[in-house]
């Protein structure tokens, strides 16, 4: 089966060690090797800037990973630069897709252009924040719990304008609710239920179903702390995490983002993307293959906003 993953930091791994080489290094999670043996078709590349880089260096940074991505990842033949659903549509059999995403808007500081810049060189989708407070708003941990800024609301209507997708992960609570408001295109790329675990990078009920309603797809992520009460989770709290999303009315909008080469602790038999079939087989126990079918892969691409490329 296809499967599109929403979200993974192999670009922050590349940037900290440039000697990791994307084809097979055991040093990744995911490499184009994993993807090709796993059936990956749709890979997110996240650019996050670790908190170390000095604020006067971050968009330097990223302009680091866009030059990663498009040297390390894209030079290999399998790779394809994803940025239109004619482009996902497109991918022959033996093709991967390449998206290029944002993950918390620190690197723009409070200068859109920066933002405006990304995007004209392939940024499909852009978290707000990560999980501090920037310029946008704050994060889900930071105390303050703040909402999103006037500057915040610059971005989101720059997003709806360039029909990008606004990723709602790791936002503060208040800011959800500010940004579900202004979004077109709002996703979750990377969260899970707190009704099951209650950590503040989970959504709540009530946010879940207003992603819902709002057409947003959620990437239920395979971070243990976000899965279950404890450092340590199994494919079992993943199936939980699907069902109640699906009792919320999310058979339709719900997908996965693995969070690979961005966390230390994996969950039990599924450790990097080669064990994709792990979670695969479970989920073929229990469910259709249209509803498998749909979470691997269709959920997200079926939303994808931009059809393709304007001429």
């Amino acid at each position: 089966m296809k499967i599109f993953d929403a979200h993974c930091d192999v670009l922050m791994k590349m940037f900290i060690d440039p000697d990791i080489s994307f084809t097979n290094s055991d040093k990744l999670h995911i490499t184009k090797r994993g993807l090709l043996g796993e059936g990956g078709k749709v890979q997110c590349f996240a650019i996050y800037i670790p908190e170390k880089v000095h604020p006067d260096m971050r968009f330097q940074a990223a302009l680091a990973m866009v030059d990663i991505f498009h040297e390390k990842i894209l030079s290999e033949p399998e790779m394809k630069f994803i940025k239109t659903k004619a482009d996902i549509e497109s991918l022959k059999e033996k093709e991967i897709g390449a998206m290029l995403t944002l993950e918390g808007c620190d690197c723009i500081g409070n200068d859109l252009l920066k933002l405006k810049t990304l995007i004209q060189l392939g940024v499909s989708s852009v978290g707000l924040t990560w999980n501090y407070a920037n310029f946008v708003a704050d994060g889900a941990l930071e105390t303050r719990g703040g909402g999103l800024t006037e500057f915040g609301a610059e971005v989101v209507t720059l997003l709806n304008e360039k029909s990008i997708w606004c990723d709602l992960s790791h936002l503060s609570e208040a800011g959800f609710w500010d940004t579900i408001k202004l979004a077109k295109f709002p996703i979750a790329s990377h969260s899970n239920a707190y009704h099951l675990c209650p950590n503040p990078r989970n959504l709540k009920d009530t946010q879940i179903k207003a992603l819902l309603q709002k057409n947003g797809v959620i990437g239920v992520t395979f971070v243990p702390q976000f899965l279950a009460n404890g450092d340590s989770a199994t494919i079992k709290d993943i199936l939980k995490h699907i069902e109640h999303i699906c009792s919320l009315g999310g058979e339709r909008q719900i997908g996965l983002g693995s969070d690979f080469d961005g966390i230390d602790h994996m969950v039990k038999n599924l450790m990097s993307f080669k064990d994709y079939h792990n979670l695969i087989n479970e989920l073929n126990k229990l469910y259709s293959n249209e509803f498998v079918k749909g979470l691997l892969f269709d959920n997200f691409t079926r939303n994808f906003p931009i059809e393709k490329e304007i001429s």
